[in-house]
């Protein structure tokens, strides 16, 4: 399986996106496929053993498009090819809206000589001269994009606007060449639209260009070259020619190429654009450092480990390409009825005409100019814009502070959450615990330590870099276990020396038939105090006691707290016991503590939640949490400043700041409202607009709405829309104490 984002030009409305997806689907290997009207993207999921890349391309340009190929969408020029095409869609526009402008004012004055008082002999000749280059020249691109429509057996905006224009001008065209047909010619309505709708597409291209500034931020952040060490010598070469293992050199107030470990000096770098810290962070050799970052004031060396689409911000950028593309579920309803929108159109404004004309008895030129005005004023795009713009700005401004959203289903999913469950270790504390106690009983403390760390020298758990970095500072020497093995949620079993090591908990105790009641009381005494207790044996005999503190994250406490404000339940889930869970739950404010939960059970734990009608968050560090990241309604991977692509939460928080979880659930909030209101309005212009263009106001009002009107009322409803989403671009994080 394989999955593609193509950049596509030439669509004009979103019953063109909904063409191309249709015909996507179709193909055969083709999995799944959404085309974006807004970012003017097709994503493709495909199976590459039945179809390949270019049978896709051909299929799109088949229908009338361009598929824009031999884009890197990771390489800075993607952000220039992608300017200039916009930028000269827009130029094109402005240059047919000028020339219609032109051709159209005369148009209006000689159209109306009572008003003007300019009258010529053979004035209808002239009003065709200077019609036919605005409907044939200016609206070619409405004639072309019916053309294909039709081809496809479908209907688009173009062929609305297409009729709608083609109606007037050639009726005005038989009047002028057969003055006994009728008296008045309509050049002007059929000009004046097509001058409007060009006004409205050239302000729409400019408008739906600023809602992609995030990712085009984004990209523009990489640097084109660097500079890398190669026999010997300092030489620029460009970024795409740089190899992992290549050792880079880094100077003062650089741009950091690529992802690397620093192996020699020492600076401070304004990882700002991927953490949104405003500090800069130290940096000495062994140090991670990430693409795009800034160089401060020291310079170094480091040897490259991701380049090209691995880097972390090449898939940062992915990511919200692909949420910016992907369609949310409450997009399907304006979708589905954009789908059947324009053929009803076309037959309201053939019913409305029949009806004024036949049935009503009134005249052509009345029945003929709402039969116009109806195809005019209805606009399918303002529906087609309303999520998407949305979309792509609520995922634009959720990666500006730090959060990615995969997709737009989890976008307007996290505001529906009732209940947020953290884990504990390395979530809610920094995962990084200390020695604070070690209680022995026949042997004396560094004996107890030097057995406890050969027990954990092969651990990767964090408790076990706790005793192994406590035996380093007493300066012990730890020899390898002659035989080691982890028990999930329990601890340790290893031996050394002919002696058998057990190092954990109690259920490991209890498992091997150790009593551990004499101890209890000291046990519990610091549990109570928030620590975690394993406990020593030898030769299955109890020889002491080590506690490990773990320290709270700083915006813990202060994350659950707005939580709670927002109405949310707070749960923790940890695989330490009751006592210390919840003294540590109690510090934080925490409602309810789910303890001594085996890191297999997290994912059943979280269904038994659902089951109860919860709307379930999981909060982990998303690699020993995947099963129940990916089992919550809504998956929140943090602290995933790398390997961001292979988290399995839909939301990563590249800082370690739970209050992004806050922003998250309030951005989610905020673009939900805003794509309500974008569909409010876009669903009452048309149900009321199309009523009132067919003339439901006239017999109570004498009110008949102009053709000219309709097509300033259609082209500034699309307008409007993207408008209503570009304000979204305001929104900031509530202020945290």
């Amino acid at each position: 399986m394989k999955k593609l984002i193509i950049p596509i030009s030439g669509m004009h409305c979103v019953s063109c996106a909904q063409k191309i997806e249709s015909t996507l689907k179709k193909l055969d290997g083709v999995v799944n496929a959404n085309v974006n009207f807004a970012t003017e993207k097709a994503t493709v999921e495909f199976d590459e053993n039945v179809i390949n890349e270019n049978e896709i391309n051909n299929a799109i340009e088949q229908l009338g498009y361009k598929v824009i190929k031999e884009i890197d969408h990771e390489a800075k020029e993607f952000v220039d090819k992608e300017r200039e095409k916009r930028e000269k869609e827009i130029r094109n526009l402005k240059t047919l809206f000028i020339l219609s402008s032109i051709l159209s004012i005369p148009i209006f004055i000689l159209s109306f000589p009572e008003w003007f008082k300019i009258a010529f002999p053979y004035q209808n000749i002239i009003l065709l001269i200077l019609a036919t280059p605005v409907q044939f020249l200016v609206g070619y691109r409405f004639y072309k994009g019916a053309f294909f429509a039709l081809k496809a057996k479908t209907a688009s905006m173009d062929t609305l606007i297409a009729v709608g224009t083609s109606t007037a001008y050639f009726y005005s065209v038989l009047v002028t060449l057969t003055p006994t047909f009728g008296n008045y010619v309509y050049f002007d309505t059929s000009a004046i639209i097509i001058t409007f709708v060009i006004l409205g597409r050239w302000l729409e291209a400019i408008t739906k260009g600023k809602t992609s500034e995030a990712i085009k931020k984004l990209i523009g952040l990489q640097p084109k070259t660097a500079i890398v060490i190669r026999n010997g010598k300092e030489i620029e070469i460009p970024i795409k020619e740089v190899v992992v293992g290549d050792i880079v050199v880094v100077k003062p107030g650089q741009k950091i190429p690529v992802d690397g470990i620093v192996v020699e000096g020492f600076s401070s770098v304004d990882e700002s654009m991927i953490t949104g810290e405003s500090i800069p962070v130290e940096k000495k050799k062994g140090d991670t450092v990430i693409g795009g970052t800034v160089n401060k004031h020291g310079s170094f060396k480091f040897k490259a480990t991701k380049v090209g689409r691995d880097t972390v911000l090449s898939q940062i950028i992915k990511l919200v390409e692909e949420a910016q593309g992907s369609k949310a579920p409450i997009q399907r309803l304006a979708d589905k009825v954009s789908g059947y929108f324009v053929p009803t159109v076309i037959l309201i404004a053939i019913l409305s005409f029949s009806l004024w004309y036949f049935a009503l008895g009134q005249s052509f030129i009345f029945s003929l100019s709402i039969f116009i005005a109806v195809l005019i004023i209805a606009c399918p795009c303002a529906l087609g814009l309303a999520t998407p713009t949305a979309i792509m700005v609520g995922t634009g401004k959720a990666a500006e502070n730090g959060i990615l959203i995969k997709n737009a289903e989890a976008l307007e999913n996290i505001h529906k959450l009732t209940t947020i469950v953290f884990d504990k270790t390395g979530t809610l504390t920094k995962g990084k615990p200390s020695v604070t106690d070690i209680l022995a009983d026949k042997l004396d403390k560094k004996e107890i330590l030097k057995y406890a760390a050969i027990a954990e020298k092969k651990s990767e758990h964090p408790l076990a870099e706790a005793i192994i970095n406590k035996a380093k500072e007493e300066k012990l020497k730890i020899p390898d276990p002659e035989f080691f093995e982890a028990i999930p949620g329990h601890g340790i079993l290893a031996k050394y020396d002919g002696k058998t090591i057990l190092f954990g908990n109690r259920n490991l105790m209890k498992k091997y038939k150790i009593k551990v009641e004499e101890l209890e009381e000291k046990i519990s005494t610091l549990e109570n105090e928030g620590k975690t207790v394993m406990i020593l044996a030898l030769n299955k005999k109890i020889i002491g006691l080590i506690a490990v503190a773990d320290t709270l994250k700083e915006f813990s406490k202060e994350a659950v707290q707005k939580l709670h404000e927002m109405g949310k339940e707070v749960i923790m889930i940890t695989g330490d016991n009751k006592r210390t869970a919840n003294a540590i739950a109690k510090q934080l404010g925490i409602d309810y503590v789910l303890a001594e939960v085996l890191p297999e059970e997290k994912e059943k734990e979280i269904e038994k939640l659902q089951k109860k009608g919860k709307i379930v968050a999981m909060v982990g560090d998303g690699i020993n949490d995947a099963p129940a990241l990916a089992k919550a309604d809504i998956g929140i991977a943090i602290g995933a400043g790398t390997d961001i692509a292979l988290e399995a939460g839909q939301v990563v928080l590249i800082k370690n700041d739970l209050r992004d979880v806050v922003t998250a659930i309030d951005l989610s909030n905020y673009t939900i409202k805003k794509i309500k209101q974008n569909l409010f309005w876009a669903f009452f212009y048309n149900s009321v607009g199309i009523p009132i263009a067919a003339g439901l106001l006239y017999p109570f009002t004498g009110f008949l709405l102009n053709p000219m009107i309709a097509a300033i009322a259609m082209a500034f409803s699309s307008v409007s829309v993207v408008s209503n989403s570009l304000l979204m671009k305001r929104y900031k994080p509530k202020n945290y104490n």
